[in-house]
């Protein structure tokens, strides 16, 4: 058995992680558990307050003692905005904290770009703009090519985390473009797990989403590789990207 933990901020969409948990169909455990979240405000200050050290290790023992092997900080905004160099400091501090392998959502979507062999990708974010532009600018210092960053102007995760089927697929149909290698859509607070295959069928390229890509994330930290293609062509490819969080 494989306990994997996450640190997910309120409540939005975590249902994505016990879907995914099946969908593995290993000896996989997805332990999540939730910081405070603060402020549910896409804004560049409650960002920073709900990413902040004391947030993150609020939950660190919750999750030691559910005997897992690596964590992850499950969501994407509140890591990215720190920046390239913040968002590292982040990481080595929940690591520090937990005694554990740790990274974020960010850095799991730097990782899995590369790991699909993606060198040009597309943005299609929940987020207002500004936001949405802190993000291109992380995947930017990441070594990613954006060729295009669509921001929908959702300022709350509440809000997000309503959105169903036909407004992700909408999402990730107006935030494409035809030059980009892969389609990355950076919000934990949306619902993903169940699509990723669908987007991927109707856009023909690789979909990397917040959810899916914390959990490769965690699953590339503990050295586990798991075939699990509903979860997409993420969850196809072999070996593992080796990369530094």
């Amino acid at each position: 058995m494989t306990a994997l933990g996450f640190l997910y901020p309120g409540h939005s969409a975590e249902d994505d992680y016990p879907r995914m948990e099946q969908m593995l169909g290993s000896d996989v455990r997805l332990q999540v558990v939730h910081t405070d979240i603060g402020e549910d405000a896409h804004r560049v200050d409650a960002l920073l307050e709900m990413g902040s050290d004391a947030r993150l290790a609020a939950g660190v023992e919750e999750l030691r003692l559910s005997g897992a092997e690596a964590v992850v900080w499950a969501c994407t905004s509140a890591s990215f905005v720190f920046g390239w160099d913040g968002a590292h400091d982040q990481v080595r501090k929940l690591a520090m904290a937990a005694g554990l392998p740790a990274s974020s959502t960010s850095f799991a979507f730097a990782h899995a770009v590369r790991e699909v062999g993606a060198a040009r990708v597309a943005v299609a974010a929940t987020y207002p703009d500004d936001v949405a532009g802190l993000f291109a600018s992380f995947l930017k210092d990441s070594g990613a090519e954006v060729v295009s960053a669509r921001g929908s102007g959702i300022v709350t995760a509440a809000e997000v985390g309503t959105w169903g089927r036909d407004e992700v697929l909408a999402l990730a149909r107006d935030g494409d473009h035809p030059d980009a290698q892969a389609l990355l859509l950076p919000d934990t607070a949306l619902h993903t797990a169940a699509y990723v295959a669908e987007l991927e069928a109707e856009l023909g390229k690789p979909v990397l989403t917040a959810n899916q890509v914390s959990v490769w994330e965690a699953l590339r930290l503990a050295q586990r590789r798991v075939n699990a293609p509903e979860l997409g062509h993420l969850f196809t490819k072999e070996p593992l990207v080796q990369a530094e969080a």
